[in-house]
C-alpha cells in the first residue's frame, strides 16, 4: 500500500518520499503506483522481515573462507575480511570447557582469562556453549587435564567452533529480524525507514564479528517502546542494553531532553529507575558468583591506551608517542561530557521537541568519537538510531560507504599490507579513520539541521505534507 506524500494508502512510500530512492525506482519501472501493494500476505514489515533474513544470511556466507580455514590464517581473514571473534573466544575464555564465565575457581582462572564483556554477553556465550556441547557431545571434563594450545588443533573442537558460530549466527539473524520488526513499529506510517537497517551493508559484514547484535536489538525496542509511550519498558530495555553493553546508558540523556522539553519528568523518573533495577537484577548473579570476575570488564576497559579505530590511536602513532590511559580516560570523558551539554542545548532550544532517535544518535556518535577505541563492528550502535534519525537513502549511503572503506582498511592494516612490499605504514589506516569520523560528522551535521530547523526532518516534513492528489488518467486515443 502506498502513502502521502504520492499516494493515498497508510504508509510513506520511499518511492516518493525520498528522492533517491525515487530516482533508483525509475529501472523498475517508476515510483509505486496507485494499484501496487495489494498483495494479502506481503506487507511491509514480511517483506523488512525477509531481506533482513537474508542480509544476515549473506553475512555468515562472508565469513565461510575463515571457516574453511579453521581460524588459522591472517592472509585469509585480511583477504577475505571474514574475521569473528566468536571462534577466538571460545577457546581463549573456556567456552570449550563450558566454564562458567564469572567462576573464581583458581583451575580454571589459571587456564583461561575472564570473560571481559558486560554480563548479558557473557550469559549469552555460555548458553551457546552449553548447547554446543550437548550437540557434539563434547566432553568438557576429559580437556581440563589438556594443554588449552592443543584445541586449535583437535578436528572435534574446531567442529564445535563451528557449531558455535552457526547457533550464533542464527541467534543474531533472530535478533536482527526483531529489531527491524521494532524499528518498522516506531512509526506506523513509515514502517519502509527499517529498510535501510534490513539491507545495510554494515550490518552485513560487521553482524558476526561479535556480540554487539544482542544490545543493538534492545536499543530497537526502547526506541519502540517510548514510540508506544511505554516509558517503564523503555527502561527495562535500557537497562537489559546496559547489562549487554555500556552505550545503550546514552539513551537516557536523550530521554532527559525529550522530558524536560515537554513536561514529562515524571516518565523520566519511571525509565531511569526501572533501567536501574533490570541492570542490577541482570549482574546480580554474576556479582554473586565472582565478584572479581565481575569487575574485569570495568578494569579491562579502564586500563587500555589507545586502539583500532579511534582518533586516539591516530594522534599516538602520528606523534610518536605514548599516550597513558589515565590521559585518555580523562580526556575522552571531558571531552564526552562537553559534547553532551551540546546536544542537550540543540535539544532544548530546538523548535519542536526533536525526536528519540535523533537525540540518541547524536549522543552515542559522540561518545564513540571521542572514545580509545572505535572497533569495526561498533557501526552497529549507530545503525538503529541512524537510520530513524535521518531516514535517506543518499545521506545513509555516504555514512556507511566510510564505514565499509574502513572495515576492509583495518585488516590490511593488522596484516601489514598498507606499506609498499608490506610493513607496517599506518599513514593508509590513518586516512581510513579520518575519512570514517569524516562520514559520521557528516551524518551528525545533517541531524542537528533537521533538530534545529524541523522542516528538512523527512520525518516532519512527511506528516505535515499535504496527501498528493492521484494521478490524471491518461486518455487511450
Amino acid at each position: 500500500m502506498t502513502g502521502a506524500p504520492g499516494g493515498s494508502g497508510p504508509y510513506v512510500d520511499p518511492t516518493r518520499d525520498d528522492p533517491a530512492v525515487g530516482a533508483l525506482s525509475a529501472g523498475v519501472g517508476g515510483p509505486v503506483g496507485r494499484r501496487a501493494g495489494r498483495h494479502p500476505w506481503w506487507t511491509p514489515v514480511r517483506v523488512l522481515l525477509a531481506l533482513v533474513a537474508l542480509t544476515m544470511a549473506l553475512g555468515m556466507v562472508q565469513k565461510a573462507p575463515c571457516v574453511d580455514d579453521e581460524w588459522s590464517s591472517q592472509d585469509v581473514r585480511a583477504t577475505y575480511m571474514c574475521y569473528s571473534d566468536l571462534p577466538y573466544l571460545y577457546t581463549g575464555r573456556g567456552f570449550v570447557e563450558a566454564a562458567w564465565p564469572f567462576d573464581d575457581d583458581a583451575e580454571v582462572r589459571e587456564r583461561y582469562e575472564v570473560m571481559e564483556y558486560p554480563v548479558g554477553i557473557a550469559y549469552f556465550a555460555y548458553a551457546t556453549a552449553k548447547v554446543t556441547h550437548a550437540l557434539t557431545g563434547a566432553d568438557a571434563g576429559e580437556r581440563a587435564d589438556r594443554p588449552t594450545e592443543e584445541f586449535w588443533g583437535d578436528d572435534r573442537v574446531q567442529r564445535e567452533i563451528t557449531v558455535f558460530l552457526a547457533l550464533s549466527a542464527l541467534a543474531f539473524a533472530l535478533a536482527a529480524m526483531l529489531a527491524v520488526w521494532f524499528l518498522a513499529g516506531v512509526n506506523r506510517r513509515r514502517p519502509w525507514d527499517a529498510a535501510l537497517f534490513a539491507v545495510s551493508p554494515a550490518l552485513l559484514v560487521t553482524g558476526l564479528v561479535n556480540w554487539d547484535l544482542l544490545a543493538v536489538v534492545l536499543v530497537a525496542g526502547a526506541l519502540w517502546a517510548w514510540a508506544k509511550d511505554r516509558p517503564v519498558l523503555t527502561g527495562v530495555l535500557i537497562g537489559l542494553g546496559v547489562a549487554t553493553k555500556l552505550y545503550p546508558l546514552f539513551l537516557l540523556g536523550a530521554i532527559l531532553v525529550i522530558c524536560l522539553c515537554d513536561r514529562r519528568m515524571l516518565d523520566f523518573v519511571r525509565a531511569t529507575a526501572a533501567a536501574a533495577l533490570a541492570w542490577v537484577l541482570a549482574n546480580l548473579p554474576a556479582y554473586l558468583s565472582g565478584p572479581e570476575e565481575w569487575r574485569v570488564f570495568w578494569s579491562f576497559n579502564s586500563e587500555r591506551g589507545p586502539d583500532l579505530g579511534s582518533a586516539w590511536l591516530v594522534a599516538a602513532q602520528w606523534l610518536d608517542r605514548t599516550i597513558e590511559p589515565e590521559t585518555i580516560n580523562l580526556w575522552s570523558w571531558l571531552l564526552f561530557g562537553a559534547w553532551c551539554v551540546g546536544v542537550f542545548v540543540i535539544g532544548v532550544l530546538a523548535p519542536e521537541t526533536p525526536r528519540f532517535a535523533q537525540l540518541g544518535f547524536l549522543i552515542v556518535a559522540g561518545f564513540l568519537l571521542v572514545n580509545k577505541v572505535y572497533s569495526p563492528q561498533y557501526v552497529l550502535w549507530l545503525l538503529p538510531l541512524a537510520v530513524l534519525a535521518r531516514p535517506r537513502l543518499r545521506d545513509q549511503a555516504v555514512w556507511q560507504l566510510s564505514e565499509l572503506f574502513y572495515f576492509a582498511a583495518v585488516w590490511w592494516y593488522l596484516a601489514g599490507w598498507l606499506a609498499p612490499g608490506g610493513g607496517d605504514d599506518p599513514g593508509f589506516y590513518w586516512l581510513a579513520i579520518v575519512l570514517r569520523i569524516a562520514g559520521e560528522l557528516y551524518l551528525v551535521a545533517l541531524v542537528v539541521r533537521d533538530v534545529l530547523r524541523p522542516q528538512h526532518d523527512p520525518v516532519r516534513a512527511a506528516r505535515e505534507a499535504p496527501a498528493a492528489a492521484p494521478p490524471t488518467p491518461v486518455p487511450l486515443s
